[in-house]
């Protein structure tokens, strides 16, 4: 028996829609992840994007557990020298909370071309409004 391996062409991808309110980060990210590398799929092919389009709601409604509402820090540099810039989780969540969705989807992904087209597939917004309707995403319980 000779083993599968899925060509490009031939991938069929779903659109699946998320409710981040009900979900703590970290569960949230780790399905997400799996959904947008075709981890679930029994056509999975490491070095193909078998995945599926996930669109994120309500991200501004995020959980975390414990006191990383005020512990947790992202950090980026801006490229200068002592060009870290800091901000803690609260202020993240208040200015930009779909950044936090990404941040923790995108170091679940490949480090490489792969991965960046499989982030692509990855639609998060912070209300509960999308442009997607026309896709027809399924509701997807975790």
């Amino acid at each position: 028996m000779k083993t599968y391996s899925a060509k490009p062409d031939e991938v069929q991808r779903s659109w699946y829609v998320v409710d981040a309110s009900q979900y703590r980060l970290g569960r949230l990210a780790t399905e997400v992840a799996t959904r947008l590398r075709g981890k679930h799929k029994p056509e999975y092919t490491p070095h193909v994007d078998t995945g599926d389009y996930v669109v994120v709601i309500n991200a501004e409604q995020i959980q975390v557990t414990g006191t990383k509402t005020e512990d947790k820090i992202y950090r980026h540099h801006t490229g200068y020298p002592g060009g870290v810039k800091e901000i803690p989780f609260w202020k993240q969540n208040a200015e930009h909370p779909e950044r936090i969705v990404e941040d923790a989807v995108r170091g679940m992904l490949p480090k490489n071309r792969l991965g960046r087209q499989m982030f692509k597939k990855l639609k998060v917004y912070a209300g509960s409004d999308h442009p997607h309707q026309a896709q027809q995403p399924v509701q997807l319980e975790l």
